[in-house]
């Protein structure tokens, strides 16, 4: 039965309300921009301060396990001589008859031991010693794991939180871990090298709404039980194997975070989307084909930060890029785009990062574009521009325009007269020519 909203929203509140947003992309591979940190700390039952962070925002304190009442050992004689071989030691007993011998503080702490329990046999290396916290009872206590109260159960502790962010942990999977854990709404783990798919039955956690499995080797296609997850809201699967294509539909989910960025998806950018509310968008260092629909940055006006580069996209510029009005980073570098660039940049007024390098685009450069007011980095660089204004001669000279390797007569580092007579003598023609001077905004520098 579906949360409602404001249970969902108080479970969010505590358990993610000390998190805020910066940039991960300051993990040591990743490109990019968000990272959730912790605000507080964490007490053990024992009282002593760990250098980790506590979730949720209130410390949560276990008391300690009741010790169980031995009745003294048996004095025994002593053993008879052997008189046939040692017989072999018994088997260990199985996880059950362990967790009988726990106390926990709730029933769904022990429900879930034993997946811990499994998944930490697993693991084949662990260079920080990260599990070897993972003894006893106090799940709550273990290193990388959170408790917190679900909206369904206000007075009963659960696991709620994951966060393995950094340890280099090592497995062949996740699946039968994650997937088995019904009560998380967090689950960081990048910077590992976990493996394999991700299971189908992650849709069943009702709580997740965010899921960071960044730089590790997972592989196989898009998991797409991730589409229709209605809380999730933050997805990063960088730096990882995937592969084939991605759905259309998750483009339009309720994320606000979609980092899809080095995997090895081959796919088309979907067109005809309703307006979304996703404000991070990193799908580069992958091999996206095809034009650049013009209704996408419509739908996704919401952006801020759009990262397309190392693709092998194709055809002209849409005039929508200009309804990204709060995007503050467009790199759209390294593909095959061709085509002049349109007017409609003039209205991205907080934009700071600009970047078209390294495709086949022509013609001016529109003057009302080197007028952005927040404009810190312009990049132009090899492609086939022959004509600069004033306003853009300024930001060459002070260092935020690079033009070079282009076409454009009277400025150093530019490409040779056969170079671009070459380039030149291939007709390439844009549809819609006439939108290129579609300016769908009063220009910032105008009010």
């Amino acid at each position: 039965m579906k949360n409602s909203i404001p249970e969902v929203l108080a479970f969010n509140f505590i358990l993610g309300v000390a998190y805020l947003f910066s940039n991960t992309m300051a993990e040591s591979n990743n490109t990019g921009s968000l990272q959730l940190v912790h605000n507080a700390t964490r007490v053990s039952t024992r009282g002593s301060r760990y250098n980790n962070f506590c979730f949720p925002f209130c410390p949560f304190y276990c008391p300690p396990p009741t010790p169980l009442a031995m009745p003294p050992p048996a004095v025994q004689p002593p053993p008879p001589p052997p008189t046939s071989p040692p017989v072999a030691p018994a088997p260990i007993s199985p996880p059950s008859s362990i967790i009988g011998l726990l106390t926990f503080v709730d029933q769904r702490l022990a429900v879930v031991y034993p997946i811990i329990q499994k998944f930490k046999n697993s693991i084949t290396s662990d260079p920080l010693n990260i599990t070897g916290t993972w003894v006893g009872s106090d799940i709550c206590s273990y290193e990388g794991f959170y408790c917190g109260n679900p909206p369904d159960n206000l007075s009963a502790t659960v696991l709620a939180s994951i966060d393995f962010n950094g340890y280099h942990l090592t497995a062949p999977t996740i699946n039968g871990f994650l997937d088995q854990l019904p009560d998380l709404a967090l689950f960081h783990a990048n910077s590992n090298n976990f493996a394999g798919t991700i299971s189908a039955n992650i849709s069943k956690l009702r709580y997740l709404y965010e899921l960071d499995i960044s730089n590790n080797k997972f592989s196989g296609p898009f998991p797409a039980a991730v589409v229709g997850m209605d809380n999730l809201i933050f997805l990063d699967i960088r730096f990882n194997m995937f592969s084939g294509s991605v759905p259309p539909a998750i483009f339009t989910q309720d994320l606000l975070v979609l980092f899809l960025n080095d995997n090895k998806f081959i796919s088309f950018l979907p067109a005809n989307l309703r307006m979304s509310q996703i404000l991070y968008l990193t799908l580069a260092d992958n091999k996206f084909i095809g034009p650049i629909p013009g209704n996408l940055f419509k739908a996704l006006s919401a952006l801020t930060e759009v990262l397309l580069l190392n693709n092998q996209l194709t055809g002209c510029l849409p005039y929508q890029l200009g309804f990204l009005k709060n995007a503050t980073v467009l790199d759209v570098s390294s593909n095959l785009l061709t085509g002049p660039l349109p007017f409609s940049l003039s209205c991205l007024e907080n934009i700071a990062v600009l970047n078209f390098g390294q495709n086949f685009l022509y013609g001016m450069v529109p003057d009302l574009i080197c007028l952005l007011p927040n404009l810190v980095n312009f990049t132009l660089s090899d492609n086939y521009f022959t004509h600069v204004g004033p306003a853009c001669r300024s930001l060459i000279r002070s260092g935020v325009l690079d033009v070079t390797n282009n076409c454009i007569p009277g400025l150093p580092f530019q490409r040779s007269v056969i170079e671009c007579t070459a380039f030149f003598a291939i007709p390439r023609i844009c549809p819609y020519w006439g939108t290129f001077k579609i300016i769908p905004c009063i220009p910032p520098y105008f009010h």
